[in-house]
């Protein structure tokens, strides 16, 4: 499982860098030609295509347990009160959707879009699973006294608990064992990846979690996902609106990317926004370069990973040279060897590959106003 995780991975990376050359050139098309024409409803296909792509991608790099996550403290009882509308919606009108969370804040440290993507990925497999109708139940809960005591594989306590039950068609041992497996599916052709309980596990072991799945043939399914109790408080939601901005400005971007699609692409986009683009193929370019430029230097926009010089490296001597030299990471995925050169750490700007036009610049503004 290891083995595939990585190999998923790394499959994942490449594809990613394809997919910002793809996913970006594709809406700069969209965005040059008439809306309406058959040009633009081309472009359109091709984007709507990388952005599935680039979903799978997020799959596979969930199960290899290789995403960049920003873990911050929230509310599992808020966030499944407010996915509730939506998987009501998604079951239809054949399943009764049951609701049933503890009273009171239930607080973990996770990446939220992780946590709505383990409970979508659940449901869906629920409502699979009961073609004919049937009762679905989402549970939530803060286990106490004995029900709490340590578990092989559960979070020593406090820990917090998500249940999503069913009483649909279940499952056979032979099925049940082989569960967590990437691309095990017994959907029909089609109908399914196989990759949505493989991205559930990695994401609840990234989590510092532990899953525990219930099943009998014709007895319905229940996945308990048992997460540690987060300490910390939860700050309270921000509601006020984001003011309108354009993206574009005039400041001086040093571009050390290794990728020549992705690195053309990035320097594109910016130079169409206002901004001067000094590109290097490599970390030790943009080192020199960052050396020898006469002129200021505002915002390094660098790849996390390159040969030679990692960007976190190159950042760091960067900045030693022009103390003022703001910094933006890239990358299309990371590994816990990167994490340990301090991408992970909160407060530090990153855009995930792929990345779009308006997404790239928009980050670049808002790391140079910061």
């Amino acid at each position: 499982m290891d083995a595939i995780g990585r190999l998923a991975g790394g499959v994942a990376h490449d594809f990613n860098n394809l997919l910002t050359v793809i996913n970006g050139y594709s809406e700069m098309l969209k965005a040059s030609v008439e809306a309406g024409s058959p040009a633009h409803q081309i472009a359109g296909q091709i984007h709507s295509a990388g952005d599935r792509a680039a979903a799978l991608t997020r799959k596979l790099l969930a199960f290899g347990r290789k995403q960049l996550v920003r873990h911050r403290p929230l509310d599992l009882n808020a966030m499944v009160a407010g996915m509730r509308q939506l998987l009501t919606h998604m079951v239809g009108e054949d399943v009764e959707a049951d609701f049933s969370l503890a009273a009171g804040a239930l607080p973990i440290k996770a990446d939220p879009a992780q946590v709505e993507q383990v409970l979508l990925n659940l449901v869906v497999n629920a409502r699979d699973a009961m073609p004919e109708g049937g009762r679905l139940t989402i549970a939530t809960s803060e286990p106490t006294g004995a029900d709490a005591a340590p578990v092989a594989g559960v979070p020593a306590p406090p820990h917090v608990v998500l249940e999503v039950r069913d009483t649909g068609v279940g499952m056979s041992e032979a099925v049940r064992s082989r569960l967590f497996e990437p691309f095990f599916t017994t959907k029909g052709v089609g109908q399914g990846t196989g990759l949505g309980l493989a991205t559930v596990y990695g994401i609840v072991k990234q989590s510092g979690g532990h899953i525990d799945v219930q099943t009998a043939v014709g007895q319905g399914t229940t996945f308990r996902i048992y997460l540690p109790r987060c300490a910390e408080s939860v700050p309270r939601p921000d509601t006020a609106a984001e003011p309108e901005r354009l993206p574009g400005g005039g400041e001086v971007i040093l571009l050390a990317e290794d990728q020549p699609l992705v690195r053309e692409l990035a320097a594109r986009c910016l130079r169409q926004a206002g901004y001067t683009v000094l590109d290097a193929p490599s970390a030790p370019d943009a080192a020199r370069v960052c050396e020898s430029h006469e002129g200021p230097i505002h915002l390094l926009l660098t790849d996390v990973v390159m040969p030679h010089l990692s960007g976190a490296a190159l950042a760091q001597q960067a900045q030693e040279r022009r103390p003022d030299l703001k910094v933006l990471f890239m990358s299309g995925h990371t590994d816990d060897a990167v994490l340990r050169r301090g991408i992970r750490e909160d407060g530090v700007p990153f855009v995930q590959k792929p990345f779009t036009p308006e997404s790239l610049t928009r980050k670049v503004r808002e790391v140079l106003d910061g």
